[in-house]
């Protein structure tokens, strides 16, 4: 178990976790100080707007409001991150009327913003910014002020944006998130935009993806013949099916060697698929997401690698690997 750090065992790390609760105890000075009427102004505003949201900082600023714009498209509220000097040399023509402008400055006197803003204005664009100054131009030229301000940077020098940009996209994540709550976006649609990366797997992966067509014996198959259709399948089992394809059984490489290794020699001739095969094995259907078919092969006392694909009818379709699940990155 990681043990708590302890001031007097290393200096350093005392710093470091001075500095932690100094920008924690910002975000909660800072959820303390938020204008209800403002935060519910903003909110509306995004949520109903008609276009996009354009996200716009300089700086470390820039950075955060870069990620802001990323939580909220990947979240269910299409935005995009637009550089002030960018805009005022032709990037302006993403602004669109309908969509709504999050302009982050701890000043609130960035010169680049505050020349922008006529020419947004323009556009008829609703402005919101997250600032620490509520007494500067941006903020006297916003439709929506949420007072992101700190009392101090966890700079030595109380220079570099350190706790004024942690509190800032802290306020950032705080609305994508309530956006996302408000538009309802489930597991599902989350995933949907997150295809690549282990939770969309998760939660879009399906069993068909990733399974082979049934390797098939019936089950007076003798034990040469199920050998065969294991190495031609080279998937280490054969599933054992009745006259309709219906699943009776799986003979898994184990299953094969075992049965041989207990069988007389001069009793293998007579060996069948039926007596070598474990009935009744654990199924899955192909509809079934791969991470569900992973834990059924995990969650329990002994593994197993190869899971049979049925269908509704019992009819057996394919065969999932354990080794393609885990390949697949889940």
């Amino acid at each position: 178990m990681t043990q708590p750090i302890k001031s007097e065992q290393s200096p350093n790390a005392a710093k470091v976790v001075e500095l932690l609760r100094l920008e924690a105890s910002a975000i909660e000075a800072a959820a303390e100080r938020l204008d209800a009427a403002q935060v519910e102004a903003a909110i509306e505003m995004i949520r109903c707007c008609d276009g996009k949201v354009i996200v716009m900082g300089v700086g470390k600023s820039g950075v955060i409001a870069q990620k802001i714009a990323q939580t909220m498209t990947s979240t269910g509220t299409i935005a995009v991150f637009v550089h002030p000097s960018d805009a005022m040399h032709g990037s302006l023509g993403v602004v669109t009327t309908g969509d709504v402008v999050i302009a982050l400055s701890n000043s609130g006197e960035t010169d680049e913003l505050v020349t922008l803003l006529p020419a947004i204005r323009k556009r008829g664009v609703g402005v919101i910014s997250i600032l620490g100054n509520l007494d500067s131009t941006l903020a006297r030229q916003s439709d929506v002020v949420l007072d992101a301000s700190v009392d101090k940077e966890a700079c030595p020098l109380n220079l570099a944006p350190t706790t004024s940009t942690t509190v800032a996209l802290s306020i950032g994540d705080a609305i994508a998130m309530t956006l996302m709550e408000s538009k309802g976006l489930t597991q599902e649609d989350f995933a949907s935009n997150h295809p690549a990366g282990r939770l969309g797997k998760r939660l879009t992966l399906r069993v068909r993806d990733l399974m082979h067509p049934s390797p098939n014996v019936s089950p007076d198959a003798g034990w040469l013949d199920v050998v065969k259709s294991i190495s031609d399948a080279a998937v280490g089992a054969v599933n054992v099916i009745d006259s309709e394809e219906r699943l009776i059984g799986i003979v898994t490489d184990g299953d094969l060697r075992r049965t041989i290794q207990r069988t007389p020699t001069e009793n293998l001739g007579e060996l069948r698929a039926i007596q070598m095969m474990t009935k009744g094995p654990t199924t899955v259907g192909p509809d079934s997401l791969a991470y569900e078919a992973l834990r059924l092969m995990e969650d329990r006392p002994s593994q197993i690698s190869v899971l049979p694909v049925v269908v509704e009818d019992g009819r057996c379709v394919g065969l999932l690997r354990l080794h393609d699940i885990v390949k697949a990155g889940l």
